[in-house]
């Protein structure tokens, strides 16, 4: 047993934080990587089984994949209060990661927390600050400059507290994650939506807020609302034009996005076993789009072949052994069950302007037409943390060699986002990105770029209506390009090059024929790339920092006069009563999401700086008032202004205000600047017909109200120069409403119901002005 427990002990420096990039064989990167075992990094599969144990013996019943992995995560197994959907759970994830457009706010608090170093392996990603204009040699070193504060501010806060640095041009963090830090069972929790993506190795990884990162990393238990869980049979399997892609995009337009909102969704069944293990990320990754808490597999050979092939073997033999901890019970039972055959599933395409608008290619022209959308695909876009994998670029390429076969080239333009650096160097030595290249894309940085909107598009003027298709997981209005007149479409690899082969949005590549250079008819074959490489992977260059191991000498400096960084004050404590007379500052009409909320794009060089960054806030979001953006009125001048502008003059005039909104609100991405940007600038409460979980929970931290209505269609009932009183406070408790006083311009008042999902915890969280405040507050106890 003592020689079984040391084996465990060093494999857990691969679980922790994670195998380091040298230029060496992977059996020795995995030596190397094993020598560095630290204590907190030791994580089981026996504590996982005897938590799984315990839980399976109280509540009676057959445990589903994703309970096992939560519930065997738990603080206090033996008396955690169970119930789906209702409870909150205190659980204790394994390690956190972070990309760089996050890591600094969150860096920022766990610095304002006064402790001295991590409880929890986390690491950092340079993913988020790289615009693509020209190529990505050229645009890495550009970002290395003009970045150069923040990295260096996350590289040395790294290194004083602990956290691994992943350096710019190592990667996407999702693709990073995947090819070192998840396996299968693991709980890892990210400050970036699609960080579901982990699930496509049996792991549960759930996207968060910087401050959720930072309970945990402080040694806190992490709260979760207990999930319920939607299965999802798979049974038949992909052959054809038919990728993983095309599950997720089926799935979304069953679910819409807001239907998978407080549920794991676990993928299980027969036709689970002919998807490979990054197909299986690729449809996990997208969950999010569903606003899924987040999606896993159950463990296959698939699972094992791919953590052999990134070094990580002794994790795969361990994997192997306890594969029954590591899939469903027999007999388990979901909340929602959802069948799915992949013999009959088509290849798909979602949007524009939404995710889960799904439509089979073989229809999506007629559509387009029908609804004026443009037809001619001016860029198509593959890469992103969704479908960057090996696989992923040999199926385009393949597809891009019988073009060039036939002398063709691209009729759109055509981007490569490489997943990692690993994925880069590998793809470039097997002849995939040359073959990219030739048909006339550009391979652009190990980056997000695009796909969250760093894109120096030149090729259409703002405001000018055009089309493109992505390989990538969100296509919300302006994302990409920041045009709201572009119309995005998400699809698969394999699709987006054939469509940007066509140069239209209706070529079926199943049906349709293309013209050769000399004239000739001909179809393209169905595309075709190996699951991992023939070789192992090359690892390219070493881009990863570890920590050192005592870095309590070092400093972090943050210069008071800096534009991108800024150290952050307390916010105020609840003053102990109700809050009367608030103005309503906007009531938005229709989808609002974190982009809506907080943009990034151009923005994302002020993610450190909390009160620059305050200057987006809601200046995409549409006023119910006059259906304009960024423009609404200052009720203490009369006078129109932006809403940043008119929140700043309300907060120093000493009016507090509320947010009106509707269905679904802060859906998208994790963004916790969708909810420091309302508070700072003088915001009290956010009042909406219902909310995406990662925003809500946001709000709740940094010391907001978020309320629903009890009944959504008062909504209707608000007005946009209404004021609002919230009573109820002095007596606040989970499950009791508060009441919402609305005062009419016209001197009538409507008293209304809200509804709130605050347990104890919480509240004490809004007394005390954030969750941070609270932290503070305990530690001095």
């Amino acid at each position: 047993m003592a020689s079984y427990c040391l084996t465990v002990a060093r494999l857990q420096v691969v679980l922790g934080h994670g195998v380091r990039r040298l230029h060496v064989a992977a059996a020795y990167r995995a030596k190397v990587a094993m020598s560095r075992f630290e204590p907190t990094s030791y994580v089981s599969y026996d504590k996982l089984q005897s938590n799984v144990e315990i839980v399976r013996k109280r509540l009676n019943r057959p445990l589903t994949l994703s309970e096992k992995i939560v519930y065997g995560h738990l603080d206090d197994p033996h008396n955690q209060d169970i119930d789906r959907g209702r409870t909150y759970l205190r659980l204790r994830p394994d390690r956190v990661a972070m990309q760089d457009a996050t890591a600094q706010m969150a860096m920022l608090q766990f610095i304002s927390s006064g402790l001295p170093r991590v409880a929890v392996p986390s690491t950092i990603h340079c993913d988020h600050l790289i615009e693509a204009q020209t190529g990505g040699v050229k645009d890495l070193a550009r970002a290395k400059e003009v970045n150069e504060e923040v990295y260096n501010f996350l590289s040395s806060a790294g290194a004083k507290y602990g956290v691994g640095f992943w350096k710019p041009g190592s990667g996407i963090i999702h693709q990073i994650i995947l090819e070192n830090y998840a396996y299968p069972g693991v709980m890892l929790i990210g400050t970036d939506s699609h960080t579901p993506n982990g699930g496509g190795l049996g792991a549960i990884c759930i996207g968060v807020g910087g401050a959720d990162a930072v309970d945990v990393m402080a040694g806190i238990p992490w709260e979760l609302k207990c999930p319920k869980v939607i299965g999802v049979k798979l049974t038949g399997s992909l052959s054809g034009w038919t990728s993983p892609k095309d599950v997720i995009l089926k799935v979304a337009g069953i679910l819409t996005v807001k239907g998978g909102t407080g549920a794991i969704v676990e993928y299980h069944g027969p036709g689970v076993d002919s998807i490979s293990c990054t197909g299986m990320a690729t449809i996990c990754n997208m969950g999010a789009e569903i606003g899924a808490t987040t999606s896993v597999f159950p463990y296959n050979h698939r699972m094992r072949t791919y953590l052999e092939k990134t070094g990580r073997g002794a994790i795969a033999e361990l994997s192997e052994k306890h594969k029954d901890l590591l899939v469903p019970d027999e007999g388990c039972e979901y909340d929602q069950l959802i069948e799915l055959n992949l013999d009959e599933l088509k290849p798909h395409i979602n949007g524009p302007f939404t995710p889960d608008l799904a439509h089979p290619v073989s229809e999506v022209g007629a559509v387009a037409k029908q609804n004026g959308w443009p037809l001619e695909v001016k860029v198509g876009l593959i890469g992103s943390c969704t479908n960057s994998s090996y696989e992923d670029m040999g199926r385009a390429a393949s597809l891009a060699k019988q073009a060039l076969d036939k002398g063709l080239k691209c009729k759109a333009q055509f981007t490569v986002t490489p997943g990692s650096e690993q994925i880069r160097a590998t793809i470039e030595r097997d002849g995939y990105a040359k073959i990219l290249s030739d048909v006339g894309g550009v391979v652009l940085a190990n980056a997000c770029g695009p796909c969250i909107g760093q894109w120096d598009r030149r090729d259409v003027k703002k405001g000018e209506k055009n089309t493109i298709v992505t390989s990538f997981n969100r296509n919300f209005t302006a994302r990409n390009d920041a045009n709201p007149a572009t119309h995005a479409f998400v699809t698969s690899p394999e699709i987006v090059t054939a469509l940007a082969i066509a140069g239209t949005l209706d070529f079926n590549p199943e049906t349709d024929y293309l013209t050769a250079s000399n004239g000739e008819k001909f179809k393209l074959d169905p595309p075709n790339g190996d699951e991992l490489p023939a070789r192992d992977f090359d690892p390219g260059q070493d881009t990863y920092q570890h920590p050192p191991a005592d870095g309590s000498g070092l400093a972090v400096n943050v210069s008071p006069s800096s534009n991108r960084l800024q150290l952050l004050e307390p916010f105020d404590k609840w003053s102990g009563g109700d809050l009367e007379d608030m103005q309503i500052l906007i009531k938005v009409k229709g989808k609002c999401t974190t982009d809506h909320i907080s943009a990034a794009g151009p923005w994302l060089k002020f993610r450190g700086h909390l009160d620059n960054i305050s200057n987006n806030m809601l200046i995409a979001a549409v006023n119910s008032e006059n259906d304009g953006v960024n423009k609404i009125k200052n009720h203490l001048t009369g006078e129109y202004g932006g809403v940043p502008d008119v929140a700043r003059h309300y907060k120093a005039n000493g009016l507090s205000w509320v947010v009106v909104g509707d269905d679904n609100y802060g859906e998208g991405s994790s963004r916790e600047h969708a909810a420091l940007e309302p508070r700072h600038l003088g915001g009290r409460a956010i009042i909406v017909k219902s909310f995406a979980r990662i925003h809500e929970t946001n709000l709740k931290k940094q010391g907001l109200l978020p309320l629903t209505f009890s009944n959504p269609s008062d909504y209707d009932r608000i007005r946009p120069d209404d004021k609002i009183s919230i009573r109820g406070l002095k007596t606040f408790t989970p499950g009791k409403p508060l009441t919402a006083v609305v005062k009419h311009s016209d001197g009538s008042e409507e008293t209304l119901q809200l509804n709130h999902s605050f347990n104890e915890t919480q509240i004490e969280w809004f007394r005390a002005g954030s969750a941070l405040n609270r932290m503070k507050e305990l530690q001095r106890h």
